[in-house]
């Protein structure tokens, strides 16, 4: 079976349809697919789970309109509206197996009921713009079953929801890809035993799992600001999608001050990404971003948000989105780097620390301690998490650390941090980023002394 992660030259391999090696198909078709499936995979996944109400045949109808639209786009031209045509071949695909009585459709049976037409039916109402529009938060709840543990929930999400490898959710989770691989493995395998129903949870079932696809949106809007691996730094398309359902999810639950809180975060850190690369697509570090291309108006939805958030909050206690989306807020009232309340800051991510006991927050809170009350205060908090042993394989801490030595003027020591982190780096963009700067504090580049 294939997942929604997989490139679409594998499954052009893989599909078994009758395509002749040395006849790949024009580049430009080739760019056409390969945009349609990263843009609107989830949207069919969520449609055709909601419809089958199994998560191994929405894959594989999935992917059987993929690899239908290798072959047929570059001979007939690429469809008007690529999603709908994916749509309609998987719908074609469906009902053509389930006339002949396949084997593979037996997970059909209380769907369908022996009815084609309502079969049918059920297709034609995917197909409709105002049902296709959140699918992929209706995806997200159904991916965040009960029958799985929250981890695992949000594991599955990302993959199916936003087709990421194991080797980007390995990072975001700092474990291993096979431990990613097989609690996917095993969360599928969980489902298909499951007695509860694949299907988008009532209200009481959606409190359940809310955590969660908080927590699947987060991570996702994570991969887009800083991209595991590949040529680009950023993906602008997934930090889209990550707002577009934060908002979605924020209007479905108005009382609920962290999914508010969740929405004001990524509008606030979306601001930043026009900034974040500059003409060539290199990585432009915070210190060095023009805060005149920041957008202005995801800033300016971001606070109200913030201010929503709060008022729902209450007297109650913040929670993780909320503290970062007003740690955010910091940043985005800022004119400059200089003029930033590191010291609030800090703070903010102290409590931060209590409430989600996380690494990476306190390797944050060193940068902002950094910032607040110079580079050594910053380096001891850095040098408990090298004794804590927990970041060994992250190539922040060697980068935050070599900037902190950087400023302490210990250049050959942030000469080896920087290299250190770029050997960790996945992304192209970032390792290339890593080690110019580990030239430049070690002064290979002449007139460029402790840059």
């Amino acid at each position: 079976m294939g997942g929604l992660g997989r490139d679409p030259a594998d499954v052009r391999r893989s599909s078994g349809l009758s395509v002749p090696e040395a006849a790949d198909p024009p580049r430009a078709a080739a760019a056409a697919v390969e945009e349609a499936w990263r843009t609107e995979a989830p949207r069919l996944l969520g449609a055709l789970l909601r419809i089958t109400r199994s998560m191994d045949r929405a894959e594989d109808l999935a992917q059987e309109a993929l690899a239908q639209a290798l072959v047929a786009w570059p001979r007939d031209g690429v469809p008007e509206r690529p999603g709908a045509w994916l749509m309609t071949t998987a719908k074609r695909r469906a009902i053509d197996q389930f006339r002949a009585g396949e084997r593979r459709l037996r997970a059909y049976t209380e769907v369908a009921a022996g009815l084609s037409e309502a079969y049918e039916a059920e297709f034609d109402e995917a197909l409709s713009a105002d049902r296709v529009e959140d699918d992929v938060l209706r995806l997200m709840f159904t991916c965040c079953h009960p029958a799985l543990t929250p981890d695992t929930r949000t594991v599955l999400t990302l993959r199916m929801v936003a087709g990421l490898s194991t080797r980007e959710i390995a990072r975001a989770y700092l474990t291993t890809e096979a431990t990613v691989a097989t609690r996917i493995s095993r969360a599928k395998r969980t489902l298909a035993d499951s007695d509860t129903p694949l299907q988008e949870p009532d209200a009481p079932g959606r409190a359940d799992r809310l955590a969660s696809v908080r927590a699947a949106i987060y991570l996702l809007f994570n991969e887009g600001y800083a991209a595991t691996g590949g040529a680009d730094w950023t993906r602008p398309d997934l930090c889209a999608e990550a707002v577009r359902v934060a908002r979605l999810l924020a209007a479905l639950t108005p009382g609920d001050p962290e999914a508010a809180g969740l929405l004001a975060l990524l509008e606030l850190q979306s601001s930043r990404l026009p900034a974040r690369i500059d003409a060539s697509g290199s990585p432009v570090l915070l210190a060095d971003q023009v805060r005149a291309r920041w957008d202005s108006d995801a800033i300016g939805r971001g606070l109200g948000a913030l201010g929503s958030a709060r008022d729902q909050l209450g007297t109650a206690e913040a929670g993780p989105y909320l503290i970062q989306a007003a740690i955010a807020a910091e940043h985005a009232r800022a004119a400059s780097i200089e003029a930033t309340d590191w010291a609030r800051i800090a703070a903010l991510y102290a409590r931060l620390a209590v409430v989600t006991d996380s690494v990476v927050v306190e390797l944050n809170r060193a940068v902002a301690l950094g910032r607040a009350h110079g580079p050594l205060a910053g380096l001891a908090l850095t040098d408990e998490l090298v004794s804590g042993g927990r970041l060994a394989s992250y190539h922040l801490l060697p980068a935050v650390r070599g900037d902190l030595l950087e400023q302490l003027g210990r250049r050959e020591e942030a000469a080896a941090e920087f290299r250190r982190a770029a050997d960790l780096a996945g992304n192209d963009q970032e390792r290339a980023l890593l080690r110019d700067r580990a030239e430049r504090a070690a002064g290979a580049r002449p007139g460029n002394p402790g840059q």
